[in-house]
């Protein structure tokens, strides 16, 4: 393997830790951890399972896929806690949100713009 290949842009590492900063306290309590590998990216760690370690890794060299997946993770979860204990539980995540009333769905999908906003990254709800 060539040990000076870098997988990541210098102006992507600065992008995807503005998004990581942005989202890392909403999953203090989820088990998700988002670290800086370096010249080889970003790395999501999820499901951590004393004494074997995290259940999945994924990797990402830009900072669009790295909201795009953890603006899905945040909203997965609101909508895990909102169903809890209702009859929506055991439906998937695009029934509960379509059974929400519309100022409540609202109110989650426009989180989107408010974290884009945040991030301080240009182009993030661009679709590519």
């Amino acid at each position: 393997m060539d040990k000076a290949k870098t997988y990541i842009t210098d102006e992507e590492i600065i992008n995807c830790q503005k998004v990581a900063d942005t989202f890392s306290e909403l999953f203090d309590n989820e088990g998700l951890i988002i670290l800086n590998a370096g010249k080889y990216g970003f790395v999501k760690l999820q499901y951590f399972k004393f004494p074997f370690g995290f259940d999945t890794m994924d990797s990402y060299y830009n900072s669009k896929s790295l909201f795009d997946d953890l603006w899905d993770e945040w909203l997965h979860t609101q909508l895990i806690n909102l169903s809890s204990d209702t009859p929506m539980a055991d439906m998937d995540y695009d029934d509960i949100l379509k059974c929400l009333p519309e100022e409540k769905r609202k109110e989650l999908l426009d989180k989107r713009f408010y974290f884009a906003e945040k991030t301080g990254v240009d182009n993030l709800l661009v679709e590519l």
